[in-house]
């Protein structure tokens, strides 16, 4: 088993969180051709983005709080088990309606790879440290998104768009192997409480009573919101609209997840010398700072994704630090709302996909500007409970 504090276990978790790009980017440059196989309209086409989100956010409301209470190795072990299921049925659909099903199955069993890991971070570290590691990992599993597109479009010019769900199978069978034989159990003390339905909204509402973790939330929320316009309708307009080839495709979104790396990759060096705030502040002023229009698209989403790199793990580790005791439950309810919220903007943007690139880019402009907004109006009051829980 790997101990605790080491970058072996880091990179182990970052490859476990590695799961859910690679579930969504690497089958990206085929979904036009998704399309014509199985002779499916574009809004249907989406559906598999959005149903895929829809299972990740359903999966974490139970995997959080059940690793509170039984550990987090076992959960994991089942997690992996039913994405290693649900993807093997992608891969053989016939038609596109089991493969949206398949694809929420998936969803199920993905989330609580990314889940525990987070939970992982919380039961070892707190605060600032915390943040470091999930900027460290976010720096590290960030090269999915920039591989698994162009390893997406390889596959499908070569093999066909069934290609990509057998890999993301294989990648799977070899994180569940990696996990039984190195992961270390990390939950110190188990809640006690037997699991229930009562159980569980009692302690879902008690973590919305606290003012602080709404607004950390509400940062990671709506920013996600905007990656995941960029994500379900970028193949549409790149290849669609501007003529892209999925080759191409791959490498050009690949551009854009070099930001997310860089400025993940940035934050864990800064943020112990900056502190949580303003190193979120610096991300979410670069969230704003970008207008995506046209082909300009391309580099103000690299701007965004820098900014989310950089903001993302610092809010996620101050929404779970005053939460040593529930680090799942708190994991599982991030978590649920970002994806939630997700797909729901995947879901509206796949309806106005088709003739212009705006559908995309109005969504990415505002989630950057409201971003911003909710951490300039809510400093005080994070820093204000942040000192009274220190």
């Amino acid at each position: 088993m790997l101990r605790p504090g080491t970058f072996a276990l880091t990179l182990l978790l970052a490859a476990l969180t590695a799961l859910g790009p690679l579930s969504i980017d690497m089958y990206l440059p085929s979904l036009p051709e998704i399309g014509r196989a199985l002779a499916a309209p574009t809004a249907s086409v989406q559906l598999t983005i959005s149903s895929y989100l829809i299972g990740f956010a359903a999966g974490q409301i139970i995997y959080g709080p059940v690793s509170d209470r039984y550990g987090r190795r076992p959960v994991l072990f089942g997690a992996l088990a039913v994405y290693v299921v649900g993807v093997g049925i992608c891969a053989a659909t016939p038609s596109i309606d089991p493969l949206i099903v398949a694809r929420f199955l998936q969803g199920i069993g993905g989330s609580g790879a990314i889940v525990l890991a987070r939970a992982i971070v919380r039961d070892l570290y707190s605060g600032v440290r915390a943040a470091r590691e999930l900027s460290l990992m976010g720096s590290i599993s960030a090269f999915a998104p920039i591989v698994a597109p162009m390893i997406g479009g390889l596959l499908q010019t070569q093999f066909g768009w069934r290609a990509n769900f057998v890999l993301m199978a294989a990648a799977a069978v070899i994180a569940l192997a990696m996990a039984i034989r190195l992961l270390p159990e990390t939950l110190r003390q188990r809640s006690a409480e037997p699991f229930s339905l009562v159980w569980l909204g009692k302690g879902y509402l008690s973590l919305l009573r606290h003012r602080s973790f709404v607004a950390y939330l509400a940062i990671l929320t709506i920013s996600y919101a905007g990656l995941f316009a960029w994500i379900s309708g970028a193949a549409v307009v790149l290849e669609g609209i501007y003529g892209m080839s999925a080759v191409t495709f791959g490498f050009t979104f690949a551009l854009g997840a070099a930001g997310y790396m860089t400025g993940a990759a940035g934050a864990a060096r800064l943020v112990q010398r900056l502190g949580l705030d303003r190193m979120m502040g610096l991300g979410v002023s670069l969230l704003a700072a970008q207008i995506p229009n046209g082909l300009w698209l391309i580099v103000a989403m690299a701007i965004y994704l820098a900014g989310l790199g950089l903001a993302m793990p610092q809010a996620m580790a101050g929404a779970l630090t005053p939460f040593p005791e529930r680090a799942g439950m708190a994991a599982s309810l991030l978590g649920l709302v970002q994806q939630a919220t997700a797909a729901a903007a995947a879901a509206a943007i796949g309806t106005y996909l088709g003739q212009s690139a705006w559908p995309v880019a109005g969504v990415v402009f505002a989630a950057g500007w409201l971003t911003f907004l909710v951490w300039a109006f809510t400093r005080r009051l994070r820093a204000r409970e942040a000192a009274s829980n220190s």
